[in-house]
């Protein structure tokens, strides 16, 4: 019986491509998301502290913008999924505080 070599095209055409994103850019998505976020939450603290300075708006925008910073981060080191909950609550929170607390 004659000794088959395989090819790379059909050892390609037996391997199954995988669905989806692969981790690398998902990482990317998740950054460009953070910092897509990072400067609008950026542009809202300019517009609110033209119209009224306060610390608590300074306060709840700045620790919005450092959660972003800390996805970034975790995005990077491969936390994709803990960061995108993350960033997810943390704007939640920063709307509902934006909402209920600021003026």
């Amino acid at each position: 019986m004659p000794a088959t070599v395989d090819t790379p095209a059909a050892v390609e055409a037996l391997v199954p491509s995988p669905e989806g994103m692969s981790p690398r850019r998902a990482r990317m998505l998740r950054i460009a998301a953070a910092s897509v976020v990072l400067v609008a939450l950026a542009a809202v603290l300019a517009v609110r502290l033209a119209s009224r300075t306060s610390v608590l708006v300074v306060g709840v925008y700045g620790l919005a913008m450092i959660l972003c910073g800390v996805v970034i981060e975790l995005s990077r080191h491969g936390r994709t999924r803990l960061g995108t909950y993350l960033l997810g609550a943390g704007l939640v929170a920063a709307l509902a505080a934006d909402w209920l607390l600021l003026p």
